[in-house]
């Protein structure tokens, strides 16, 4: 699939927040998003331990069967420094490189990370979306930032994510009484929509099928 070089490689913190600031108004938090896709990409980055290589994982799944239909994995390494609200930056270039290899173009990227849910409101989810045109969704293990009343324990409960005084995501219960996960719009679909899919993907497990797989293909690439 292709995915479009909207701005060259920043070098600095400083530049990385340009690129951000550039790239943020082209968002469509609203979507309408798909309704009913056929496939969705699950991204995951899984590291070494003590180092900065990495596996950035993409596996497409099947919505009506949540089978894998293609994956593509691609060994990199951190290619930016970590610093706070830039953290997409040090696992870009290897995931475009895993999605530039794939034949089918899916119709839902599912990133194991934040999307408006981020301290510049433009979270992995959010940068991946407006690269690709493809509509995009956040969906995170764990609060980064925010505040909220807990769900109710039964799965589908939710509760709204506020920073600042404005929603940026949906505190999501996708099994009875497991910790919830932490759903935000990334580009072109609504929250309600994101929520919807996190659900649909989540059949039996706290996580989305689409995140499990890809975790397990990256692991599976490192240990390799």
């Amino acid at each position: 699939m292709e995915v479009r070089a909207l701005h060259p490689w920043p070098a600095t913190p400083g530049e990385a927040e340009t690129i951000q600031d550039r790239l943020r108004p082209l968002l469509d938090l609203t979507g309408p998003g798909p309704a009913a896709p056929r496939t969705a990409a699950g991204l995951d980055v899984s590291y070494e331990e003590g180092t900065d290589r990495l596996a950035a994982a993409v596996v497409v799944l099947d919505m009506a069967t949540l089978q894998p239909v293609e994956e593509s994995v691609v060994i990199g390494t951190a290619a930016f420094p970590y610093v706070p609200g830039l953290f997409a930056f040090r696992e870009l270039p290897t995931l475009i490189e895993a999605l530039e290899r794939l034949s089918v173009t899916p119709d839902l990227l599912v990133c194991d990370g934040h999307g408006l849910a981020h301290p510049r409101r433009f979270g992995l989810a959010c940068h991946l979306g407006v690269l690709t045109g493809l509509p995009s969704m956040g969906v995170a293990k764990t609060h980064l930032l925010g505040s909220y009343d807990p769900p109710d324990r039964a799965r589908g409960s939710a509760a709204d994510l506020r920073h600042d005084g404005q929603v940026v995501g949906r505190v999501l219960r996708t099994q009875d009484d497991v910790r919830p996960v932490y759903v935000s719009v990334g580009h072109r679909i609504g929250l309600d929509t994101a929520c919807r899919h996190a659900l649909a993907l989540s059949p039996h497990y706290r996580l989305p099928e689409t995140t499990r797989h890809a975790d397990r293909l990256g692991r599976r690439a490192l240990r390799a």
